[in-house]
């Protein structure tokens, strides 16, 4: 309201302006809770993005603009300064220019340079004003100063390998920042020139299942001749080489869960195609032969697998079937006793499913699968839930088949997920009085081991998750194996084991266990406690970094990935040879004004999903993120060993598994998070779906041997079985070191600067997490 007396005097439109300002709901919440909006600290400073000779210049609206022009420093900014900063100091030219201001201060009144800070104050925090990728080539010059250390000029930014390009775009593009149009065109293109048409083949359809390809006609035009190579030395009629090509996509594709005819394809004529009629699913299985190792191992089974053995094999041939549940500490012989199981019966002509919960168990066995992949057992969940597979399927039709089912790591699994496939097995079967159909399945697991993960779980809603729990238990035949066969050479260790497994081990007044003196580190407080570490795991790294089966023999183990994570860079630095940086391409789906820009979608690495910067060197090991062929050993939880990389693929090898030395081309595929509540918008990355593997968290390490371990815990173990499977991938005392940091007052100390207390215990005491109310009497 405006006083009628003074209608006209002069109208403050300023002060109307800031009194009816509106505020953004972040503002907003600030000035309510009274927090200080003036002294944030550590400040930080915006930085200015422009392209050449398009800063912006102050001057006074009656300045004339030749005067302006020609004012000294004007053609200076923030950005030309650092360019200059990067060519006169050599210290400079490792910091990204959002890291600037943590270094070096603004010196805006004193001719627009960058100076040395004289003290450590902690500096500023840089943020590079915002651009959209609208705006073009500012906001790709935005990406590359997000990512390039060292440039003097905007020619030195766009100069890559030596080649200057003519856009900043381009530039980007090239050194892999920006995803351009032809990539999978490259990709493919680049795996031709290795002339092996098999791994070609299953390059494309990897492809089409997982890459998005915007174009399929196209590219299967420019490639089908790289792909049928070894076909064309068979045959010199083109119809029937095409065709032996397409049936061979067909069944990559089958196996991946995916239909060739959903694809703009050429149509296989049933004239060449040998398997109509024939499940895919049973065609699989009932190919698999076991060899004469396999089938030989039954007469050195110990006393309690041959029982085990026994027991189970009449179940077989009875109609009603049977449940059992193989219970048995790391290294009892588990694995052993299925892959007898299955050679007997493959042997017969008969179908056994093997299965596991996770990937690097399922290999282990012979045509073993993940469960989920096998069962089609849904992501997400719940109670009375059943498989997402139809009656007329083929996974169907193989259940209906098979004479035996073994799930391994049954104890690691959600009761949820075993109750989904006894409903379905029920009905596939026609008898629902009877559990899975009157099937016999063999379970196996160790409750001492991780249970199920239950995201922000209570105790008690991980215990209620177990298979213990589950309406089934009391159906089935508990089997149990004592003899432990990989520390036999160890029996004192085995014994430790039993009592960390079972939570008998001696407890201090603070409820901590010891450690045994001759498997810790000693703990210094200094950063040589992880390098001894490490060297203990991974002796002579250079020397034996060529040999596969030293790297895939040895790993270290953590508890977070973050940890996880900090060991691999370390390794990667350490491992000599040609490198290739592969950056991620991050975005948030339904994001039309850039909210949450690039920068920022970098910076966030969700459990499952690979890293956005992926160092590899030629020999490291690398772990598989995602089940992208089970069938033939591609799972989630698979090792390999980089064999080759270029620009838009990855050659490696399978090295461990029943597909052991299989080649492979891995592509970019997008990714994104399991746990959809995680973000409050939908995060996609498209990175090569792997990770670094010298050292995997003890979840990722369940159901391996591994001959060397190293065990680093700069905190306790959180969850139930951790530090016991954790300990009991080694096979004996002499093959395993810990490095654990102490906590002095409740209080984690940090790995640098801290001194031993000399009036404590010198011994090495950690925390040890047993429920026993799940553990099997």
């Amino acid at each position: 309201m405006r006083d009628a007396s003074k209608e006209y005097d002069d109208v403050d439109e300023i002060k109307q302006y800031r009194d009816a300002r509106w505020v953004t709901p972040p503002e907003a919440l600030w000035r309510i809770y009274d927090f200080e909006l003036s002294q944030i600290s550590p400040p930080v400073m915006q930085l200015q993005l422009h392209l050449p000779n398009m800063h912006m210049v102050a001057f006074h609206e009656r300045q004339m603009v030749e005067r302006v022009v020609n004012r000294p420093g004007v053609d200076r900014s923030m950005l030309t300064a650092y360019f200059e900063a990067n060519s006169l100091h050599e210290e400079a030219r490792g910091i990204l220019y959002r890291d600037f201001p943590e270094w070096y201060t603004w010196q805006s009144g004193k001719g627009k340079v960058w100076q040395r800070r004289k003290r450590d104050t902690g500096g500023q925090v840089g943020r590079i004003v915002s651009a959209h990728p609208a705006e073009g080539e500012r906001y790709y010059l935005r990406v590359l100063l997000n990512h390039v250390t060292g440039a003097t000029s905007y020619e030195d930014l766009r100069t890559v390998d030596g080649v200057t390009l003519p856009t900043f775009r381009e530039a980007a593009e090239r050194r892999g920042l920006l995803e351009s149009d032809n990539t999978l065109d490259e990709c493919l293109t680049e795996r031709a020139l290795f002339q092996m048409p098999s791994a070609l083949r299953r390059l494309f359809a990897t492809i089409l299942v997982y890459c998005e390809p915007s174009d399929v006609a196209v590219l299967w035009q420019k490639h089908k001749d790289s792909m049928s190579e070894d076909y064309q030395h068979r045959s010199q009629n083109k119809t029937h080489v095409e065709q032996m090509v397409l049936i061979d996509i067909r069944n990559m594709l089958q196996s991946m869960g995916k239909d060739i005819n959903t694809f703009p394809l050429p149509p296989i004529i049933n004239a060449y195609d040998d398997a109509i009629g024939t499940a895919r699913e049973v065609y699989e299985e009932e190919s698999i032969q076991p060899t004469a190792g396999d089938v030989a191992l039954k007469d050195s089974l110990n006393e309690e697998q041959r029982a085990a053995y026994d027991k189970i094999m009449s179940a077989v041939d009875t109609d009603q079937g049977g449940l059992f549940f193989v219970d048995g500490p790391g290294g009892t012989g588990k694995t052993y006793l299925y892959r007898v199981l299955l050679a007997t019966l493959r042997n017969q002509g008969k179908i056994a499913v093997a299965t596991a919960r996770s990937g690097v168990a399922a290999s282990i066995m012979p045509g073993g699968r993940t469960a989920h992949s096998r069962f089609k057992i849904p992501l997400t969940i719940d109670d009375g839930a059943v498989c997402s597979f139809t009656k007329q399927s083929g996974t169907a039709e193989l259940l209906r088949k098979a004479a035996l089912i073994i799930w391994d790591e049954a104890s690691m699994t959600k009761r949820q997920v075993v109750e989904a496939l006894d409903n379905s097995m029920r009905d596939i079967m026609g008898r629902p009085a009877l559990p899975f159909g009157g099937k016999t399945i063999v379970f196996g697991g160790d409750f001492r081991q991780v249970l199920p993960v239950v995201r922000k779980g209570s105790r008690a809603q991980v215990v209620a998750s177990s298979l213990r729990m589950s309406y089934l238990w009391e159906s089935m035949s508990h089997i149990k194996l004592v003899s432990n066969m990989r520390a036999k050479n160890d029996p004192w260790f085995a014994e430790f084991l039993l009592r960390v497994g079972g939570g008998t081990e001696d407890t201090n007044s603070d409820g901590d266990i010891r450690l045994p003196d001759d498997v810790c580190v000693p703990y210094s407080g200094s950063d040589n406690d992880l390098d001894n570490l490490i060297d203990f795991a991974f002796p002579n790294l250079n020397e034996n970094m060529s040999d596969s089966t030293y790297i895939t023999s040895r790993a270290i183990l953590s508890t977070r990935n973050d940890w996880v994570d900090m060991i691999n860079v370390k390794m990667i630095d350490r491992f000599q040879g040609e490198h290739m940086v592969y950056h991620s391409f991050d975005s948030a789906t339904d994001d039309p004004h850039n909210y949450y820009p690039p920068e920022f979608l970098n910076t966030l690495t969700p459990n499952g999903l690979p890293p956005h910067v992926l160092k590899l060197k030629i020999g490291c090991p690398i772990i598989l993120l995602r089940n992208i062929d089970p069938a033939n050993g591609l799972c989630n939880g698979t090792r390999l060993v980089v064999r080759g990389f270029q620009r838009n693929s990855i050659d490696a090898e399978i090295v461990l598994g029943q597909h052991v030395g299989k080649r492979i081309f891995l592509p970019r595929i997008p990714l994104c998070p399991s746990d959809e509540e995680m973000f409050p918008f939908q995060f996609k990355r498209k990175q090569f779906p792997v990770r670094l593997s010298f050292a995997m968290t003890v979840n990722k390490a369940q159901g391996q041997t591994i001959p060397n371990v190293g065990v680093y815990l700069p905190e306790p173990v959180f969850s139930h079985g951790q530090l016991y499977v954790a300990l009991s991938r080694a096979t004996a005392r002499s093959n395993i070191k810990i490095l654990v940091i102490p906590a002095v007052d409740g209080r984690k100390k940090s790995r640098k600067g801290v001194k031993k207390n000399p009036t404590v215990d010198c011994g090495t005491y950690t925390k040890n997490i047993v429920y026993k109310e799940v553990l099997t009497n």
